[in-house]
């Protein structure tokens, strides 16, 4: 190792640091604590560990001696142990290990990483008796679309996908990264853990976004880059007062949520952080983050190119098959919508017989080779044989002075099968804001709406709700939008 005590991790809330020298010897203490497991190359050792450090040092050991890693989601709480077994039964884990005690009734074999890490072990490698498999990540969907899937990717394809991602993002040595997303996720895993161990940086853990003090914790840390998601970019493109974003920070990453296609947004988020977000769109494979183009121009239309080792295409769909906004099928376009598919080296799934995999994602390509995603397949609302999208919707009213937050699901009609409905979070708003103040706002999206859309594919409804639901990434949860458990603090007919 060229630069042993070089610093590879810190810990934004306490002075714990972790240089690569002890990286390595930590890997080397793992092999003594796995291989009197006995692991066969198939079985999973599941990781339930809320302190940042910890997660990252176990996370690496393992995927280091070839062991198949399954995280799991440390905030859920479990209060017993049947809870615990339903939760792992789906990812076919044969030990847990965690930084909390084992729930009562649990029949799984349970380490606590505190005695893993804390007892006395020589430094002698024993990888020769760890299971010869490769291993890798064991990967869990969010479902917040659908049943929640199962992907297992090995280790090749995550380094693989870090090289490209520190490549693509020109990572070096003297980089710092700050990684306020939760390491249980593939992108934290993948963007800030692995490409920041390929570049050789460092890379600052945060146990979760704080957005009090943000900037001064980039400051202090002398950070270079931030990994985050569109909710996150949302949320800091408002400045509070005598907040500036520190000039040493080269760009945001802003991946694994849909990134908004409303040039009014985009310009927000870029003018605030000084025309340094980097956009990439969702993605369920780690290795098809979009390549970086940093002009001003191509990232305000909102688009991802082709690149990041895969190839992309967009098959034929019914041009009548797709309703978007009226100002985006005016003047004789040409667009043609389908589905997304993409190839590359590394990718993993159901491939069609032509070498294709199926993204799920509907988009188009324009003549320049920008690919724009419109929504999910699965996302599409029937309006009575009208196909509209819910995103198209979202990124018009996201444009919109003061909304952080927007999201549009369909609901039952009794004409026509589904029409849209919208739910925004408005900056500031509580449960004591006046009224009058919130209708103000609405004023403006349902203006936003009735200037986009014709009438038949506007949302029904404009819903005020405190807090979108999301998930720790910043997805929202629309299966909670739809089931009435969301309260509404104010409801505006849309005409």
């Amino acid at each position: 190792m060229s630069h042993p005590q070089s610093p590879y991790l810190l810990s934004v809330r306490s002075a714990r640091a972790v240089s690569y020298g002890e990286l390595s010897d930590h890997v080397k203490s793992w092999s003594d604590v796995v291989a009197p497991w006995g692991l066969a190359d198939t079985d999973r050792v599941g990781l339930l560990i809320e302190d940042p450090v910890d997660f990252a040092i176990s996370f690496l050991a393992l995927l280091a001696l070839g062991v198949w890693v399954a995280p799991m989601d440390p905030t859920v709480s479990y209060v017993d142990g049947g809870q615990l077994e339903e939760r792992i039964a789906n990812l076919n884990v044969r030990r847990i290990i965690g930084d909390r005690s084992a729930p009562l009734g649990t029949s799984i074999q349970w380490h606590e990483v505190s005695e893993l890490a804390g007892s006395e072990r020589s430094h002698e490698s024993q990888t020769s008796r760890v299971s010869s498999s490769n291993g890798g990540v064991i990967l869990a969907s969010s479902g917040t679309t659908g049943t929640p899937k199962i992907m297992a990717l090995p280790s090749e394809q995550l380094v693989h996908a870090a090289s490209l991602i520190a490549l693509h993002n020109h990572l070096e040595r003297s980089d710092r990264g700050l990684n306020p997303l939760p390491l249980w996720h593939i992108n934290a895993e993948v963007v800030g853990l692995l490409a920041t161990l390929v570049a050789g940086s460092c890379l600052a853990l945060d146990d979760r976004f704080h957005r009090t003090g943000f900037w001064s914790v980039v400051e202090r840390l002398k950070i270079t880059w931030i990994n985050a998601v569109p909710a996150i970019i949302s949320r800091l493109s408002t400045l509070q007062d005598g907040e500036r974003v520190p000039s040493g920070v080269r760009f945001i990453r802003s991946a694994s949520a849909p990134s908004p296609h409303a040039p009014s947004v985009l310009r927000t988020c870029d003018r605030r952080a000084g025309d340094r977000v980097v956009w990439h769109d969702r993605s369920g494979q780690p290795n098809m983050r979009q390549s970086i183009d940093r002009t001003a121009q191509n990232r305000l239309r909102g688009t991802s190119r082709r690149g990041g080792g895969t190839r992309g295409r967009v098959g034929e769909r019914r041009r009548d098959d797709v309703v978007g906004p009226q100002r985006g099928r005016s003047g004789g376009d040409s667009r043609h919508d389908g589905d997304s598919a993409i190839r590359g080296c590394g990718l993993r799934g159901s491939f069609r017989s032509d070498g294709w995999l199926d993204t799920g994602d509907l988009g188009y390509l324009d003549d320049e080779g920008y690919l724009f995603l419109v929504g999910r397949s699965d996302d599409v609302i029937n309006r009575g044989g009208e196909k509209i999208f819910p995103r198209e919707i979202e990124d018009v009213i996201l444009g919109v002075r003061g909304v952080v937050g927007a999201a549009v699901i369909g609901v039952a009609h009794d004409v026509f099968g589904q029409v849209p409905s919208s739910y925004v979070q408005l900056d500031g708003v509580t449960e004591t804001t006046p009224l009058e103040e919130v209708r103000i706002a609405t004023k403006e999206i349902h203006d936003a709406l009735v200037a986009a859309f014709s009438r038949a594919r506007r949302p029904v409804n404009i819903n005020v709700v405190t807090r979108l639901p999301a998930h720790a990434t910043g997805k929202i949860q629309k299966k909670a939008l739809g089931d009435g458990t969301v309260a509404v603090l104010f409801q505006e007919h849309v005409s």
